[in-house]
């Protein structure tokens, strides 16, 4: 393995990331599951708001960030169509201690736990509820429960499996961010994206961006039809989850949409950083730059 060409792909700390890249390293010491070709891949979990910081450095070769935060680093990365986390009528969930409309949280400036101020879930939020319209309250995505719990937050933009377990924490749902967006547009919520530095052709010669995505829809492919492994693999990431809640998740962010976006995916990551920049929430961006995997 040492004389292949190292490529580092960092992924979110959940079990849907962790779910569909394992075949790239293998398990327990093992090889990897897929051929990944001359690659060799490492990869490093991190939070996705540290991960969108750290995309602003073009840290990693590959890596997981918000779909709301690509207009920002699109000088140094590109899209692989593969990868992508996709709410198709479901999403983030804002909650809260009791019952309350969303028209409350604006009215009052209520405070309201986000996961960062890239994620595309404070966009999705700050598009509802209006720009503006509430006091952001930052925090590390596994923390927001407990925030709202005990009343440091009014209410909390809750991504992960935060999304299936609310409830037994006593909060009660406000809304759902994808349900909002998918009635509105028309189009599936496009979350979280997988980005590939552009520059991998000219450090690893003409063609690699289309090789390195092609190795990674294997994997997901792989992954997918190995599905009893892949989720035994994902329950280090699950976090107190069960077995039945961590498959439920993975999913619902690991399907038809995470193999290639398809023209409505495409279409609904392009309305997205439109109607950020349009509110004032991110930069313009002339073009999404995709990369497909080799079909043949």
């Amino acid at each position: 393995m040492s004389d292949r060409l190292p490529i580092l792909l960092a992924h979110s700390p959940d079990p849907d990331d962790a779910f569909m890249w394992w075949p790239l390293i293998g398990i327990d010491g093992g090889p990897p599951a897929i051929d990944t070709g001359r690659f060799a891949f490492r990869t490093v979990p991190d939070d996705i708001e540290s991960l969108n910081r750290r995309a602003e450095q073009a840290e990693f070769d590959v890596t997981a960030i918000s779909c709301a935060q690509y207009a920002r680093v699109a000088r140094d990365y590109a899209l692989t169509a593969c990868g992508a986390s996709v709410g198709d009528g479901y999403g983030p969930k804002l909650v809260a201690r009791g019952p309350m409309a969303t028209e409350e949280i604006a009215a009052r400036g209520l405070r309201v736990a986000v996961p960062g101020e890239r994620t595309t879930a404070f966009l999705v939020a700050s598009l509802m509820i209006g720009p503006g319209r509430f006091a952001p309250v930052p925090m590390p995505f596994d923390e927001i429960l407990e925030a709202v719990a005990d009343g440091r937050c009014d209410a909390g933009v809750v991504i992960h499996e935060g999304q299936l377990t609310f409830e037994t924490h006593g909060l009660h749902l406000v809304a759902d961010l994808g349900a909002w967006w998918t009635a509105r547009t028309g189009l599936p919520l496009p979350l979280g994206a997988n980005a590939i530095r552009r520059d991998l052709d000219d450090r690893f010669g003409a063609g690699t961006l289309e090789e390195v995505t092609t190795i990674l829809a294997r994997s997901v492919e792989h992954a997918l039809d190995h599905r009893d492994a892949s989720v035994a693999y994902a329950m280090g990431f699950a976090r107190g989850l069960t077995t039945e809640l961590a498959d439920r998740f993975v999913s619902m962010y690991v399907n038809h949409w995470t193999l290639d976006y398809g023209p409505r995916g495409r279409a609904a990551v392009r309305r997205l950083l439109e109607e950020a920049a349009d509110a004032g929430l991110g930069p313009r961006l002339d073009e999404v730059a995709f990369v497909a995997a080799d079909a043949s």
